[in-house]
């Protein structure tokens, strides 16, 4: 600390240690700003990669439904809606919100 208060006398010095600090404070906050996000993609990723026929999935418009097809090359999915299950419809795996695998309970 006594550096610090000593290197603040100096004059011209103590500019460049302020401009030090600010640079590293800024990266600091850099890196807790995009850790989280990085974090919450790879758990979407993950989630969507593991996406199977008979899934039931939360679509992010908040619609119920179940998968019943899955285009890779077109990263489509084609699921099913309603009650009577008549309504089909093909979407893109990035619309899916949650899933939840039909065996855990």
């Amino acid at each position: 600390m006594g550096l610090l208060l000593e290197a603040a006398s100096n004059g011209p010095l103590s500019g460049g240690l302020m401009l030090v600090l600010y640079v590293i404070v800024f990266g600091i906050f850099i890196v807790m700003m995009t850790q989280p996000q990085k974090k919450e993609k790879k758990r979407i990723e993950a989630m969507l990669s593991e996406l199977a026929i008979g899934d039931s999935v939360m679509t992010t418009s908040g619609f119920y439904g179940m998968v019943i097809d899955i285009n890779e090359e077109q990263d489509l999915v084609i699921v099913e809606f309603g009650s009577d299950r008549h309504c089909r419809i093909p979407m893109n795996k990035s619309a899916i919100a949650q899933v939840e695998k039909p065996d855990a309970q």
